[in-house]
């Protein structure tokens, strides 16, 4: 295993159970509407087959099922065990059996091409180093037609926002997340890995490079966050 694919794993298991209860606390429930504006942004129709790469704990799927009701088709693949655990968990409260879960790395999907009709990934293409080939991927399953919603981190572009994000993303949100989760490192490498991250309009060229034509970008909360949607022509 990839050294650096195998820190990133472990480091998902152990701050699963803290995951959903972190991201509620510190973007103060921004993240649930984060989502709902990918999943729209999808425009998916009734009976649609999804996928919803780096699922996590099924937020996205689960937002997506809420949109088209009983119609949806939903697959959620994650590499992390202790994600997908607290996934299975989630559905099972709900009694959900639309959406079927699979442990699998995005880089090697064990799909057919032209299978789904959206492609979904939120808050995981920063962590895939070989984000091209990730995207390639991604492209080769969507149908002809069909879009590829990417949701992920970002960081404001200049100015007074710019300098208070960067005092609370790598001061605070660290304290914060340590505290609750006793994962120092999992809090550093997230401020880390998002600085690093391209900026919109550079990840926008990396998904047309990837074949993706028709795409856009669209930051929210004051460019702390950006939403990626390209379509498969």
């Amino acid at each position: 295993m990839n050294t650096e694919l195998g820190f990133v794993r472990e480091m998902f298991d152990r701050i699963a159970p803290w995951y959903d209860f972190l991201n509620r606390l510190l973007s103060l429930r921004q993240d649930v509407v984060w989502r709902s504006q990918a999943v729209k942004a999808a425009k998916l129709k009734s009976g649609d087959r999804i996928l919803d790469v780096a699922c996590g704990t099924c937020d996205v799927a689960l937002e997506a099922h809420q949109q088209l009701s009983k119609d949806a088709r939903i697959c959620g693949l994650d590499f992390s065990f202790g994600m997908l655990r607290l996934g299975k968990k989630k559905l099972e409260k709900t009694n959900n059996q639309t959406i079927s879960l699979l442990n699998a790395d995005a880089l090697a999907l064990p799909f057919s091409n032209n299978l789904f009709n959206a492609v979904f990934i939120a808050f995981g293409i920063r962590n895939i180093m070989d984000r091209q080939r990730a995207l390639t991927a991604f492209y080769h399953v969507l149908k002809p037609g069909s879009r590829l919603a990417v949701l992920e981190l970002t960081t404001p572009d200049k100015g007074l926002i710019r300098s208070l994000y960067l005092v609370y993303f790598k001061k605070i949100l660290p304290l914060v997340g340590s505290f609750f989760s006793k994962d120092s490192h999992a809090y550093s490498y997230l401020p880390d890995s998002v600085l690093k991250f391209p900026s919109p309009a550079e990840f926008a060229r990396i998904m047309t490079r990837s074949g993706f034509e028709q795409v856009k970008y669209k930051q929210m909360t004051l460019g702390i966050v950006t939403l990626f949607v390209g379509k498969k022509p």
